[in-house]
């Protein structure tokens, strides 16, 4: 499988942005994908806000198996952290909760002067976690544009709430992936541009992740009865789904988009594709 890397040049210029426009903020709101929340960590986003609060949001909890328990372990490390689906409506309050606690003791040392402030936060994330989503969610009416795929955010937006403001910016990747394993893992649910990558690797490095962890959904979703070889697996799912070509050659293409796309969907059930102790073990 060849070794994916992603960081066009509107990331150098978000970077930089983030980097001039944390001095305006009183803390950030980095929104991790609660299927990989390891994987969709992104450190460098983390160092921009160094000595001030970060609270952590496992968006798509909904699609995501065991969402409480991830909370827990990125909470041990210290970090305050909330599981949720924000395109729910009735999230908003434990969100704004979440964000109240975040910046509590500033607060209280402002009213203890006589005075109140509206507190700043900067959304982070790397692409498709749903940052828009969850500024959406605290707003209460749909102030960004937000999409399932990579990159639809592309300029910093200031977004005025009761209580807060909150800075969209794009979503963000390492300049480079030293772990080719999360990388992996993003491309899966979508963090990552479609167009650079390999579908073919892509599909049949899942099915064979899938087949180590979920076995049974393969076998209910596609029929599969022999996990002994991804390409094997893939001649299965193409008989399941009936992607065959003229001539009976089965259709590999098409069967590739639709593993990717069933799990993106949420259609191979709930997941979790991180394990515990990359969890425990990232830096947040």
């Amino acid at each position: 499988m060849k070794v994916i890397q992603w960081f066009p040049g509107h990331m150098t210029k978000a970077m930089r942005m983030m980097k001039e426009s944390a001095a305006l903020c009183d803390g950030a709101i980095m929104v991790l994908d609660a299927r990989c929340p390891a994987s969709s960590f992104n450190e460098k986003l983390k160092n921009v806000f160094a000595g001030k609060p970060v609270l952590y949001v496992l968006n798509k909890a909904d699609l995501a198996e065991r969402a409480e328990e991830s909370v827990k372990l990125v909470a041990s490390s210290g970090a305050a952290a909330v599981s949720l689906n924000a395109t729910q409506s009735g999230c908003r309050r434990q969100l704004i909760s979440a964000c109240d606690a975040v910046v509590r003791e500033k607060r209280e040392r402002a009213q203890a002067k006589g005075y109140e402030r509206v507190f700043r936060f900067m959304v982070l994330g790397v692409p498709n976690t749903g940052k828009s989503t969850v500024i959406n969610l605290l707003s209460g009416s749909k102030r960004t544009v937000t999409g399932d795929k990579a990159g639809v955010t592309r300029g910093k937006q200031w977004i005025r709430l009761e209580g807060f403001e909150l800075l969209d910016t794009p979503g963000t990747m390492p300049p480079a992936f030293e772990n080719q394993t999360f990388a992996r893992r993003l491309a899966y649910v979508g963090s990552i541009n479609d167009d650079i990558l390999d579908f073919d690797d892509i599909a049949l490095a899942l099915l064979s992740d899938m087949a180590q962890k979920y076995p049974a959904r393969l076998a209910e979703r596609y029929g599969i009865t022999d996990f002994s070889a991804s390409l094997a697996m893939l001649d299965q799912v193409c008989t399941r789904r009936g992607f065959v070509l003229r001539g009976g050659d089965l259709d590999y293409d098409r069967a590739c988009r639709a593993v990717v796309d069933d799990l993106r969907k949420g259609r191979l059930g709930p997941i979790l594709l991180d394990s515990a102790e990359d969890i425990r073990s990232a830096k947040f």
